[in-house]
C-alpha cells in the first residue's frame, strides 16, 4: 500500500535513530511530510538530508517545555500545520530499585514520561487548529513499552515511566473526545527491538549472543525489527484507525499472552 498518510504532517521525537528513524522513513514513503526531532543533531540532520525535501530536522530536548513550543511552531511554519505526533524519544535504565539514584529516577521520568506529557500538551492545540482548517483528523501515538504493562525486577524506573505513558495516553484520548476534538491518542508497546537501545547488551555479550539471550524471552522466538513497530505506528497514525482511541497495541512477539 502507498499513500496511507498522504499529505499528512507529522512530528516524530527521537527521530534520529531507532524506532523514530524507521517511522520517519515509512511515513515519508506513505506520503507524509515529517519533522524529525532529536537531541542528536548530527545524526538527525544527516537522516533528514538522506530522506529528502519532505523531511526536516529540529533539534529538540523533550524535557524542555520551551523547546516543545518551538518545535511545534517550527513544524507548523515549515509544513503548514500538524496532523500527527509520534513520541518515540526515550531512555532505559536497568537497576534494582534499591540502587537507583534519585537523579537517575528523575531523568528517566523526565524523558520517558514528562516529555510525552509536554508533547501532548503543546501538540493538541496545533493539531486541532489544522483539523479545523482542513476538515481532517489528527493522531497522537505514544511509544510506551511492554515494560509499561509487565514489570521487571530490575526495571523500576523504566516500568514506572512507561506505565505512566500508557495511562496518560488514555487520559489524553478521553480529553480529546470530551472536548469534541478529532484527535485520537493511543500507545504502542514493543518488546526487545533491534535498535540502539540494545547496544549495551551487544557490547556486554556480543551481538549474536545478546540477541539470542533476549529472543529466549519472546514466545515468537526472536527480537523484533524497527520496521515491524513502525507499521503499528503507521496504522494508529492513519485514518484506518479512525475508531481507535485510548487503546494500546502490543508489538511484543507474544509476551503479553504468557
Amino acid at each position: 500500500m502507498t499513500g496511507r498518510i498522504e499529505d499528512k504532517i507529522a512530528l516524530i521525537t527521537g527521530g534520529a535513530s531507532g524506532l523514530g528513524a524507521a517511522t520517519a522513513a515509512m511515513f515519508l514513503r506513505e506520503g507524509a511530510r515529517v519533522a524529525i526531532t532529536d537531541i542528536d543533531e548530527a545524526r538527525g540532520r544527516a537522516l533528514a538530508a538522506e530522506l529528502g525535501r519532505h523531511a526536516a530536522f529540529i533539534r529538540h530536548d523533550v524535557t524542555d517545555e520551551a523547546a516543545w513550543e518551538a518545535a511545534v511552531a517550527e513544524t507548523v511554519e515549515r509544513f503548514g500545520g500538524l496532523n500527527i505526533l509520534v513520541q518515540s524519544a526515550g531512555i532505559g535504565l536497568t537497576k534494582p530499585v534499591t540502587e537507583i539514584e534519585l537523579e537517575e529516577w528523575r531523568l528517566v521520568h523526565a524523558i520517558d514520561l514528562d516529555g510525552v506529557f509536554l508533547g501532548c500538551k503543546h501538540a493538541i492545540p496545533a493539531i486541532a487548529d489544522h483539523c479545523r482548517e482542513t476538515g481532517g483528523a489528527g493522531a497522537i501515538v505514544n511509544i510506551s513499552s511492554i515494560a509499561g504493562v509487565i514489570a521487571g525486577h530490575n526495571m523500576a524506573a523504566y516500568n514506572s515511566a512507561k506505565a505512566g505513558v500508557r495511562h496518560l495516553s488514555k487520559s489524553v484520548a478521553l480529553h480529546c473526545a470530551r472536548q469534541g476534538l478529532p484527535i485520537r491518542c493511543n500507545s504502542v508497546h514493543p518488546t526487545f527491538i533491534d535498535t540502539p537501545i540494545l547496544d549495551r547488551y551487544k557490547e556486554q555479550f556480543g551481538t549474536q549472543e545478546a540477541l539470542r539471550k533476549l529472543a529466549r524471552q519472546v514466545p515468537i522466538g526472536r527480537v523484533g525489527q524497527a520496521e515491524e513497530v513502525a507499521y503499528a505506528i503507521l496504522y494508529l497514525a492513519s485514518d484506518e484507525s479512525s475508531f481507535t482511541t485510548g487503546s494500546e497495541l502490543f508489538v511484543d512477539g507474544g509476551i503479553a499472552a504468557m
